[in-house]
């Protein structure tokens, strides 16, 4: 009866599997702060892709470590760059059976690990990253990503990015704009995985907390730049910014269950303080919930086995 009279259904093909390649090492390599995630190689990237498909999740989001970086995250934009390298190993792997998306963001390949280009005073020069963020899209697309994730939160990005790709006769290549993307305390995890450097914090580019509002005309404003799809990110503390971007928005919706939400439920699991896997059913499904078409998770494999066992 509960399951007839169900609201809410979560469907594997809602889920994408956030997935880190590391140009350095050559065997997996688990991530301490995120019990069950690993930092892979291009080897045993092809493992997790066709992991992925038999699952039946959507798609995956690629994030890449390189050997080196430098002030303008110059290797971002390289052809043999490592995240470029990633998406051609996806994309073959995938043969089109779920979606390849990739992030368009400079703070992996950064050595200050800002998600832009700095200027003299240290602050991130906003429209001198717009011209490294239409190379970036480029190349990625040229690699073979459907689906570009603009995570790094710039004024402008998704409308320099647009006119990059369909300059380059990329017309079909999607973007998935981080339209509402809050300085949140819930990344630290992330950071351990892609290593980064981070000086000082990204709060006069990424959102405040308190504002809900502001969230939702971020998002109009990327729907309006030509975004086929839209972020909130984190999503467990703004499931109201979620819910009232999904209730205006003309296209899909996606929010992203972060490392942070991820590893508290995780190391409570583990600790036996609660259910590992009626935990991350539950946060997924209130995403759904609230109006999240698109749901980024790092349990997106065991997501989706549990809800084929339901």
């Amino acid at each position: 009866m509960r399951r007839l009279v169900s609201e809410t259904r979560v469907h594997p093909a809602q889920l994408v599997l956030p997935v880190f390649v590391h140009e350095e090492i050559d065997a997996p390599r688990e991530i301490p702060s995120m019990p069950g995630v690993q930092q892979h190689t291009l080897e045993s990237l092809r493992g997790v892709i066709e992991d992925a498909v038999q699952a039946g999740i959507g798609g995956v989001m690629l994030f890449a470590i390189p050997a080196s970086r430098d002030a303008v995250g110059s290797e971002a934009c390289e052809p043999n760059g490592i995240l470029n390298r990633a998406i051609d190993t996806a994309r073959n792997a995938a043969v089109q059976r779920l979606v390849v998306m990739a992030d368009l963001c400079l703070d992996e390949f950064t050595d200050h690990g800002h998600c832009g280009i700095l200027d003299p005073h240290g602050e991130v020069d906003n429209d001198a990253t717009l011209e490294v963020y239409g190379r970036m899209a480029v190349a990625q697309a040229e690699a073979g990503a459907d689906v570009l994730g603009l995570s790094g939160m710039m004024d402008g990005q998704v409308a320099a990015v647009r006119a990059a790709l369909d300059g380059a006769g990329f017309q079909r290549t999607s973007v998935l704009a981080y339209a509402a993307k809050y300085a949140s305390a819930a990344y630290g995890p992330f950071r351990d995985a892609v290593e980064s450097g981070l000086q000082g914090d990204r709060r006069t580019y990424q959102l405040d907390p308190a504002n809900g509002r502001e969230g939702a005309f971020e998002a109009a404003l990327d729907e309006a730049e030509g975004a086929d799809m839209l972020m909130v990110k984190p999503a467990l503390p703004y499931l109201d910014v979620l819910a009232d971007v999904a209730s205006a928005s003309a296209v899909p919706v996606a929010a992203y269950h972060v490392s942070g939400e991820y590893s508290q439920i995780e190391a409570a699991a583990q600790r036996g303080w609660i259910d590992r896997r009626a935990a991350h059913v539950e946060a997924v499904t209130s995403i759904v919930r609230a109006g999240g078409d698109i749901v980024l998770t790092y349990a997106a494999l065991d997501l989706a086995e549990w809800i084929r066992a339901d």
